[in-house]
């Protein structure tokens, strides 16, 4: 089955690039990089420093934006003028991952917690790839149950974010998508994580309206029409901020 070839390049969504002036998809990020030989993953923060896990997909890794617009950075640098004292995020993450590629990750690179605070952000690539929202749910029910081992045990320190609405952009107009078919799995998939994530006893950040204002605002779009920019990445920080603040103080208590 071959794709019309500028369907072809939604695959730049999905991890693989198209020709032409396209940027190089990021690496999946590791703070810090694991030495050659290692079997799991280091971290030399300072003892009495906190720690953020990042797990996801490009909108994690914030394909098209500086490593500073990310909004794992953002939300970290936050936090910090809220006195918590919190090392760079540990963000596993890569522009095209679906559910069962980000588990693989983990499991291969064995980040080494207890994280202060998990985050989880996935299942865009599941959906665009044509698996249901039934397909989703147990994937996502493992993966939550993954971030939670890593926050210790600690569910109400995992922040689960739903999934952004990309139908609104550009690109998917460009490409005569349908954008009322893919926010209609785009809610169904979103259904899941948050019915999954209550019955878990994690935390929950909607980002999925603001998302949709880009329907209306170009500025919330990056220059390749698809990805978020910068300023809604810090949107989606900003959104986050009270919920992982929530989350410290009943950690505190």
């Amino acid at each position: 089955m071959h794709l019309r070839p500028a369907l072809g390049c939604l695959l730049l969504f999905l991890g693989t690039g198209c020709g032409g002036t396209s940027a190089p998809n990021p690496a999946p990020v590791h703070y810090p990089p694991p030495k050659s030989g290692d079997t799991a993953m280091t971290d030399p923060s300072p003892p009495d420093t906190l720690r953020l896990l990042a797990l996801g997909d490009s909108y994690t890794i914030g394909e098209r934006v500086e490593p500073a617009e990310r909004w794992p950075v953002l939300l970290v640098d936050a936090l910090r003028k809220h006195d918590f004292p919190f090392a760079d995020p540990l963000i596993i993450a890569r522009t095209g991952w679906r559910t069962d590629q980000l588990a693989d990750a983990i499991e291969r690179l064995k980040p080494v917690g207890p994280f202060d605070l998990v985050t989880l952000l996935i299942g865009v690539n599941d959906q665009y790839q044509h698996r249901t929202a039934d397909d989703y749910r147990p994937r996502f029910v493992a993966l939550l149950k993954q971030a939670v081992a890593l926050a210790g045990g600690s569910a109400d320190r995992v922040l689960v974010v739903s999934i952004p609405d990309y139908g609104v952009t550009p690109f998917v107009k460009r490409e005569n998508l349908d954008p009322a078919k893919i926010a209609a799995e785009i809610d169904r998939f979103n259904a899941v994580n948050r019915e999954e994530t209550k019955a878990a006893g994690a935390r929950y950040v909607e980002i999925t309206k603001a998302s949709r204002r880009a329907a209306t605002d170009p500025a919330l779009v990056a220059n390749d029409g698809l990805h978020p920019s910068g300023t809604m990445y810090a949107q989606w920080a900003a959104a986050a901020l009270p919920v992982a603040l929530a989350a410290l103080k009943r950690k505190a208590d």
